[in-house]
């Protein structure tokens, strides 16, 4: 048995090489099925209709004329 991977020969790379594949196959389906299966429809709308308490509408804009950042030249 040879524990090095710089004097595996030609099929022990591609058998590497082929695991890598099919686990990184595996992991991006897994991760494309569960981000798909995370929204059920739990997704908040406003609208006129339904005024909902938890909403926080925009005020008037406000300017800020300094920082109070100090710059060290």
């Amino acid at each position: 048995m040879n524990h090095s991977i710089y004097s595996a020969d030609r099929t022990t790379h591609l058998k590497i090489v082929v695991v890598a594949l099919v686990a990184a196959i595996a992991v991006a389906g897994l991760g494309i099925t569960a981000r798909v299966n995370s929204d059920d429809g739990l997704t908040q709308t406003a609208s006129a209709k339904n005024q909902n308490p938890g909403v926080v509408k925009a005020g008037k804009p406000v300017v800020i004329t300094s920082s109070g950042n100090t710059v060290i030249r």
